[in-house]
């Protein structure tokens, strides 16, 4: 079945970090650029980092220096980790793969930023 799965959001203090993990199918994750996206509440969803087959990596502005994205391949599994976190991180945080004719959402993980 093809389908990216998230994990790793919960509730975490400001200041505090927090590791998310998306694990895709073995063909997505061979050829996908994989993406992390977020949804604030009432707001629009926005991408926050990518990382392509070849690890090449994209950081939004907004959480440069704050956010690092890798991917392990042996597991099949890219990672977003999270530090400094600020109660403006809360979102639900979205994986997608991009693949040749297609974007594939994962459900979703939320991630809640207490001051």
């Amino acid at each position: 079945q093809v389908q990216v799965v998230e994990s790793g959001g919960g509730l975490v203090q400001a200041g505090g970090s927090r590791r998310l993990s998306c694990a895709a199918s073995r063909i997505i994750y061979t050829i996908a650029i994989m993406e992390w996206y977020r949804q604030p509440p009432g707001k629009q969803r926005e991408l926050v980092a990518s990382i392509t087959n070849k690890g090449t990596t994209n950081i939004a502005d907004s959480v440069k220096g704050r956010f690092t994205i890798s991917r392990d391949n042996a597991k099949n599994t890219v990672y977003l980790q999270m530090n400094s976190l600020k109660p403006e991180d809360t979102a639900v945080y979205y994986c997608k793969a991009t693949i040749p004719g297609n974007d594939i959402w994962g459900q979703g993980t939320q991630v809640t930023v207490s001051s």
